[in-house]
């Protein structure tokens, strides 16, 4: 027994028994036939009872179905910066985080592709209450954040995934994906939480955390989608918000949110990983020795790496002219491209409620607005 086994993915000698306990669930039929809809379902199910590592089962058949959502649902992924990592090396990605599944999907995939080691990554507990799913995430290196804990339990669960998140950095050779705050981005502000940085600090093994944060090599991670498809989906919370209601989700709302994610139109895709922070952290080291402020300046570099090197569309463009009525970025988007955008506002929400026009709007419009602050000329 280890004490990490409440929230670890599958070790390799296991996943072949988990393979096994989902072999005959409608949901991975589901799945296999969506990614080999040309293969008979006895030879996928006999690849996969051959399967004996996570690696052979995100490379022989993850991979592949992630190829499929790109094919079917995309007009491509394009990435920049992973030239600059180093092979058989781990590192920490903090990432802006858009889609509940796809953001570390795709950084996997990318990383597959770039030959560079692939990540354990963070999934709350809330999105894979399902037992199919549960099972899906470990034999995908998925590890457990435990959501709705009381302050006590909290704190303790944190401690216990900051020294996970250290084993698998410093021991096990093993990148680890984290979103930089709790829960999706919903109004297009990317912004990195301090109490993630805090969580992580707990794993420290050194006096001073940024001496910790410098060995662990955090990779700021900017990904970004043309359409985001989920933007109708995040509505309901955006205005209540607005309201300075209490939003409570519905009933398998998160499993929809998830499937609209993975199946809904995104246009094309951009993953950009930034350098691995080094001179900034011995920066914030010699000017700063609170450790607070230390882990607010930490923030802030990673909000800067991440805000200055987000990939912008024409759909970003597009949503601040109309909201800020203005013509400044036309030359950056077609009269076409003007009207899809203004097509999809039409079908997804109720253009009489001028609260939710601007709240949509907004979710595209704030990337260009925080990137204006790095760079004057788009």
């Amino acid at each position: 027994m280890s004490k990490f086994d409440p929230i670890r993915p599958f070790y390799d000698s296991e996943v072949n028994e988990g393979i096994r306990s989902v072999l005959h669930h409608p949901m991975m039929k589901a799945l296999m036939n969506f990614t080999f809809p040309d293969v008979e379902e006895s030879v996928w199910k006999e690849q996969l009872l051959k399967t004996h590592s996570i690696r052979d089962f995100q490379v022989n058949f993850i991979y592949q179905s992630v190829q499929k959502v790109l094919q079917r649902s995309s007009e491509g992924l394009t990435t920049s910066g992973f030239e600059k990592l180093e092979k058989n090396t781990s590192y920490l990605f903090i990432s802006n985080h858009r889609d509940i599944i796809l953001d570390t999907s795709l950084l996997n995939v990318s990383l597959y592709d770039h030959g560079l080691v692939m990540t354990a990554s963070a999934i709350g507990d809330n999105l894979v209450k399902k037992d199919f799913l549960l099972k899906l995430s470990r034999l995908n290196r998925n590890f457990l954040v435990l959501r709705g804990l009381p302050p006590r339990e909290l704190l303790q669960s944190s401690k216990l995934m900051s020294e996970y998140i250290g084993q698998l950095l410093l021991r096990e050779n093993r990148s680890v994906w984290i979103a930089q705050r709790e829960g999706r981005t919903k109004d297009g502000n990317d912004a990195t939480h301090q109490g993630v940085l805090k969580m992580l600090a707990m794993g420290s093994d050194e006096e001073n955390v940024m001496d910790y944060f410098k060995k662990i090599k955090i990779v700021p991670v900017s990904i970004s989608y043309e359409y985001d498809p989920t933007d109708a989906l995040k509505m309901p919370q955006l205005m209540a918000e607005a309201n300075n209601e209490i939003y409570i989700k519905e009933k398998n709302e998160d499993f929809i949110t998830l499937l609209s994610g993975i199946m809904g139109q995104k246009k094309r895709i951009h993953i950009h990983v930034g350098d691995v922070l080094d001179k900034e952290i011995d920066e914030i080291k010699l000017k700063q020795d609170n450790s607070n402020r230390q882990i607010q300046c930490l923030a802030q570099v990673i909000d800067d790496s991440i805000l200055s090197t987000y990939r912008l569309w024409p759909t970003n463009f597009i949503a601040y002219d109309i909201l800020h009525k203005t013509n400044k970025h036309s030359h950056l988007y077609t009269e076409n491209e003007k009207s899809l955008f203004e097509r999809r506002l039409e079908l997804k929400i109720d253009n009489t409620n001028q609260v939710m026009v601007e709240s949509f709007l907004a979710m595209y419009s704030n990337p260009v607005s925080n990137k204006l602050n790095y760079h004057d000329a788009l």
